[in-house]
């Protein structure tokens, strides 16, 4: 089978489609036949060596859809033929989602949207699951102020919905073209990248501003950042943490039935096949994206 892996690391032309086994799943896990696998920063950083390695091959790729065809031992509530999503998680793995196959840990896996095809269905493990636990980090009440950094991303219009359907007032940055689509997503004010907004109880850093996002916040507040460790040092008692996303079956579960209820919006900016994998990774250099691109074998 097919799978995009590095060897050595650098720009977009370093990523190869190489032929490897078929692999199979062991106890707790499930092999999926890739449909659609999205295409994130955290693999670009993968390829460029941000992540380091040990000079075997890394597979790229973390979110997938597909469908189930071969399950491990000790998994009783997946099956064959069952249409899901998952995250492959891990940063030096040898395999990931950017191939005609993975396996990956049945408690990372859930229940594919029903009302999105495979393509969108892809954008959500990372970007949705990101977004939900930097919330949590937060831990804002209903009624709290909430200003979301990169709202227009993947992730940042996630953290836009999913604030908003927890009943946080959402103020949105992201450029002055986006004012409409981040008001679609929920957000109640919408600051640009150049004004100075109310400070408000948090900020969700989707854009990885750092230590200027603390300007935003009020004495007190609190700052979620989406790199493990790199959040800024706290000032004004200002809490700060940064999450390290966590796979998590149950909770991409819920996710994917927001979806199905309207209230998360997959968005695909464009779809490439496995064997463009390269021309992928360069579009996603370019930047000004307004939603995942994904691989499709």
């Amino acid at each position: 089978m097919r799978a995009a892996i590095v060897r050595t690391f650098g720009g977009p032309d370093v990523v190869e489609i190489a032929d490897i086994p078929l692999p199979e799943p062991g106890p707790g896990q499930v092999r999926i036949k890739v449909v659609a696998a999205a295409l994130n920063p955290v693999d670009a950083g993968m390829r460029a060596g941000v992540f380091g390695g040990d000079g075997t091959p890394i597979g790229l790729g973390w979110d997938v859809a597909g469908t189930i065809d071969a399950v491990g031992g000790g998994v009783a509530d997946l099956a064959a033929g069952d249409e899901v999503v998952g995250l492959a998680y891990g940063h030096r793995k040898p395999l990931g989602t950017h191939a005609d196959h993975v396996v990956i840990d049945a408690s990372a896996v859930a229940a594919a949207p029903r009302t999105a095809d495979a393509a969108h269905a892809a954008t959500l493990p990372l970007n949705a699951l990101a977004a939900a636990q930097a919330l949590d980090l937060l831990a804002l009440e209903p009624g709290n102020s909430v200003l979301i950094t990169g709202a227009a991303g993947a992730l940042g219009g996630y953290a836009v919905q999913l604030a908003h359907h927890r009943g946080l007032k959402v103020a949105a940055l992201a450029g002055a073209a986006d004012e409409d689509l981040v008001r679609s997503l929920g957000a109640h004010d919408f600051v640009t990248r150049t004004a100075t907004p109310a400070r408000v109880d948090g900020v969700l850093d989707a854009a990885v501003i750092g230590a200027p996002a603390l300007e935003f916040v009020r004495d007190g507040g609190g700052y979620a950042g989406v790199i493990p460790g790199a959040q800024p040092a706290g000032v004004r008692s200002i809490r700060t943490g940064a999450i390290e996303v966590s796979p998590d079956g149950k909770r991409l579960a819920e996710l994917a039935e927001l979806v199905d209820e309207g209230r998360l919006t997959p968005r695909v900016a464009r779809a490439y096949p496995l064997d463009a994998a390269v021309q992928a990774h360069a579009r996603l250099a370019e930047g000004g994206l307004r939603g995942r691109l994904v691989l499709v074998p």
